[in-house]
């Protein structure tokens, strides 16, 4: 069958939309490897190729500077923050879908209305909460925050994930004698890997990348996160900030996002499109 002009013309402004918008959110990500490269004058000339592949930057972040501390802090809040949010999450899920108590339809849009509030609308509060349980300047004050933030996301995604499995399979296990854990843990986690998987990366790179509560509850070097480690390698004026090592910095910590986003990618338009379709 012969496509009109019309459907082809279409077709072509389709891939070409899509094209635009490929580059427009790769292209940021691909200057700044490319800056990472470049260093003295060649920091301020507009190249879209690396004229020289210099590793001076990446070395100058990794042993000269407290970096890699800083990269170790964000790994361990990040992944105790989405440990534990998980945790609390799965277990507030399954009482959301499966056990029935009044007010239940209002708690949860309770849970999804506190994730509206923007960040600096509870720094006050956060910040005399951390001090009175003496966790200033401690990964845990951190952890606390961000599981604060994260929670609302997760038990949304995964009560409405909970809420469409077969409430056959767990009457089949309560048959069987298996306790409200057990189902939990050996029935519906092998079935939840999809909106766990999403869940657990969209909360890992949310942790990764916080800057305010990183900045507001740190002061000694060795407790700062990637995101303030790079924003104090700017210099005191505009000529003095070193561009090579911060890019060089931003490059070295969004690698592991991209990998990550790359290896789970269709586990995480599994666990996102999950409960868009009625069977």
């Amino acid at each position: 069958m012969k496509r009109s002009p019309m459907a082809i013309l279409w077709n072509v402004l389709f891939y070409l939309f899509v094209v635009a918008i490929v580059v427009y959110a790769i292209f940021p990500f691909y200057y700044a490897i490319v800056t990472s490269f470049s260093t003295g004058t060649a920091l301020f000339e507009i190249h879209y190729w690396p004229k020289v592949f210099d590793l001076a930057n990446y070395k100058n972040v990794l042993f000269q500077r407290q970096f890699p501390r800083s990269v170790l802090n964000s790994l361990l809040i990040a992944s105790t923050t989405v440990i534990l949010a998980l945790f609390l999450a799965v277990t507030a899920s399954y009482a959301l879908s499966r056990v029935r108590f009044r007010g239940r339809g209002l708690l949860l849009m309770v849970i999804l209305a506190v994730s509206m509030f923007p960040q600096i609308a509870v720094l006050a509060g956060m910040i005399e909460m951390i001090k009175y349980f003496g966790l200033f300047n401690t990964p845990f004050a951190m952890i606390i925050s961000y599981t604060v933030f994260t929670l609302p996301f997760t038990v949304w995604v995964l009560t409405t994930f909970m809420r469409d499995l077969p409430i056959e399979i767990e009457e089949a296990a309560i048959v069987d004698g298996a306790t409200p854990w057990i189902i939990i843990t050996r029935v519906f986690l092998p079935l939840l890997w999809p909106a766990l998987v999403t869940t657990g990366l969209l909360a890992f790179i949310g942790a990764w990348n916080e800057f305010l509560f990183a900045l507001t509850f740190t002061l000694s070097e060795d407790q700062r996160t990637t995101p303030v480690a790079i924003a104090m390698l700017s210099g005191a004026s505009v000529q003095e900030i070193p561009w090579g090592p911060i890019m060089a910095a931003s490059v070295i910590v969004t690698v592991p996002l991209v990998v990550l986003v790359l290896i789970f990618q269709r586990k995480i338009v599994a666990g996102l499109t999950a409960g868009g379709v009625k069977g």
